[in-house]
């Protein structure tokens, strides 16, 4: 079973911790965060982890060198020349996988409940764990959990290859009714940082070049290649990006 951590972000809302250390460091509950997300990656079953690294990358492979590699094959993405985002770095790290087994993608500061053993054996193709929970930017799915597009509550910006939904976003309405008039007609749900990507997406991305979101690749693919969308009952989600989360982090430990 193959995983990717995402662990290469500056963690700029952990500042100061973030001045010395990387944000995959930072310790809650006595564990820094790639400690707790690789163990837990062990427990369902991952055997092969690829984690990309910028921001004080010596420290995390160190620290997993250390505990020889938690008894995992665990290769490291180098991105200390430049930070390449979600899409660029997973394009990057593709390279370094053994077999082209589907991959458990997680972002190192969520913390969460998620069933990531179910996540990962039934998906049949390119899944993003999302909720209901309230955020500023929703991906939209159709009555088929399927990606149709991306809307920001604020702005009412909104990206998707369909037309309906592209006439919405340059209309004249605004930000507020071009965002009721897209999530009426479709469902908005909140990415949890969580996905299982299939690598026979990658000949997709042989035109996206550097630091790109894998998000804004879904969304110019999803007209094309079914993204899908999954929920699971009682899933709680922690983020832990900012100073004041951590006090949340160590008691939901």
């Amino acid at each position: 079973m193959n995983a990717m951590i995402f662990a290469a972000g500056l963690g700029t809302r952990l500042k100061p911790l973030t001045d010395t250390m990387p944000k995959a460091m930072v310790p809650v509950h006595g564990k820094p965060l790639i400690h707790i997300l690789i163990d837990r990656l062990k427990s369902v079953g991952v055997d092969q982890i690829v984690i990309n690294v910028h921001h004080f990358a010596q420290q995390i492979i160190d620290y997993v060198q250390s505990h020889d590699s938690f008894g995992l094959d665990i290769r490291f993405s180098d991105e200390t020349d430049m930070l390449l985002e979600t899409g660029g770095g997973l394009k990057k790290a593709l390279t370094l996988f053994t077999n082209d087994a589907p991959i458990l993608v997680h972002n190192v500061d969520i913390l969460s409940n998620a069933d990531l053993s179910s996540l990962y054996s039934q998906s049949t193709s390119t899944t993003l764990l999302v909720s209901e929970r309230t955020t500023q930017r929703y991906l939209l799915f159709d009555g088929s959990d399927r990606l149709v597009g991306w809307v920001n509550t604020a702005t009412g910006a909104i990206k998707s290859p369909y037309e309906e939904l592209r006439t919405i976003g340059e209309s004249n309405l605004t930000p507020s009714e071009k965002v009721k008039s897209a999530t009426t007609a479709f469902r908005p749900l909140a990415f949890s940082g969580i996905q299982v990507f299939y690598p026979s997406l990658a000949p997709l991305m042989d035109t996206w070049q550097g630091k790109f979101s894998i998000i804004d690749f879904y969304l110019s693919i999803c007209d094309r290649v079914p993204i899908r969308c999954t929920t699971q009952s009682g899933l709680r989600l922690l983020d832990v990006g900012k100073l004041d989360s951590l006090e949340a982090a160590e008691a939901f430990m």
